[in-house]
């Protein structure tokens, strides 16, 4: 039998990368915490983490050790949130959210759920995806709006969650007043080379510099920000151009047209192929689904086009059909 505590201790010496910080972290003493992995590669019959001038290095055993200690602790706080969830006097739903995906998306369901189910206490919390898939995977989060780009969400390998693809949100360029593109069906990101940009995500900064590079010119950046609503308005002044995502953008936007709540800026196509976001919902696998998570993921799904997409229980692409839970 391996001791949940000692796992939480290698789990700390590899994060930690030394017995002194994880000693430190854990509020114990290096002797304590060289003794509890002794035990445990005792218990094992293999040693689990090697010592060296150089720190800590984990043998194959005490990487698999590490990956267990990850998922066991995800699950202890999944079902310690699980519990004040059904011994709380009102039941609860949390539910994270990406920014635009919060401004454009989630208000229209979360009204017809809150009038549907006024006994719910609903919190809902602002998260990347790469902040919002540990909160589900713990349990600190019932349900995630949430996307990905060209790579699969960072989920961990074994990780017991669903995904349900909701809509496509392609990419658009948006050009300031006056600008010599506007009124074009589609414009290549390469015609732009000699433009300044306004950066407003760290991902989609990523893919201009990955297309830049493939495209032999350099990314000049006016401006960097992680709010597309303020990169929108700093088009507007004239700084700069930007790659906004279309749910980012106002209704008035329409790719091809004048963006209504921005006089003079102008909404243009990306010349295929065209990046986007993949939206979806994130859920725990769970044997008793949560009823009010299924009822928000309903009313999310409720009128949105649904990606063609296979869809998986571990992140996209995968093989399993996800399930709203």
């Amino acid at each position: 039998m391996i001791d949940v505590q000692r796992l939480r201790i290698l789990r700390a010496v590899a994060e930690h990368g030394s017995f002194n910080k994880a000693a430190a972290a854990l509020l114990l003493t290096p002797s304590a915490v060289s003794q509890h992995i002794a035990a445990l590669e005792r218990g094992l019959g293999h040693p689990v983490a090697v010592r060296s001038t150089r720190g800590i290095t984990l043998t194959e055993p005490g990487r698999l050790l590490v990956e267990a200690a990850e998922a066991v602790s995800a699950e202890l706080d999944r079902v310690r949130h699980e519990i004040d969830r059904v011994t709380a006097e009102r039941p609860r739903l949390t539910v994270a959210t990406f920014v635009s995906g919060g401004r454009r998306l989630l208000p229209g369901a979360l009204a017809g759920f809150v009038a549907a189910h006024p006994e719910v206490e609903l919190t809902v919390l602002e998260a990347e995806p790469e902040e919002a898939v540990p909160m589900v995977a713990s349990g600190a989060a019932d349900l995630a709006l949430t996307y990905h780009f060209d790579g699969p969400l960072p989920l961990r390998p074994g990780a017991a969650l669903d995904w349900l693809p909701l809509m496509e949100d392609p990419l658009a360029l948006v050009l300031p007043p006056g600008h010599r593109f506007a009124g074009r069906e589609s414009v290549a990101p390469a015609e732009l080379a000699s433009d300044r940009w306004v950066l407003g995500c760290l991902k989609t900064e990523a893919y201009l510099r990955r297309y830049a590079e493939r495209a032999g010119f350099d990314l000049r950046v006016a401006a960097s920000t992680t709010d597309y609503f303020f990169a929108r308005s700093l088009v507007e002044a004239g700084v700069g151009v930007a790659l906004i995502p279309g749910v980012a953008l106002p209704p008035g936007a329409p790719a091809g047209g004048r963006d209504g709540a921005a006089p003079g800026v102008s909404v243009v196509p990306v010349e295929a192929p065209c990046p986007a976001r993949h939206i979806g919902v994130l859920t725990p696998r769970r044997r008793r689904p949560h009823p009010y998570a299924a009822a928000l993921t309903g009313a999310l799904t409720d009128g949105l086009p649904v990606v063609r997409e296979r869809p998986s229980s571990s992140g996209p692409p995968g093989s399993s059909p996800a399930r709203p839970s």
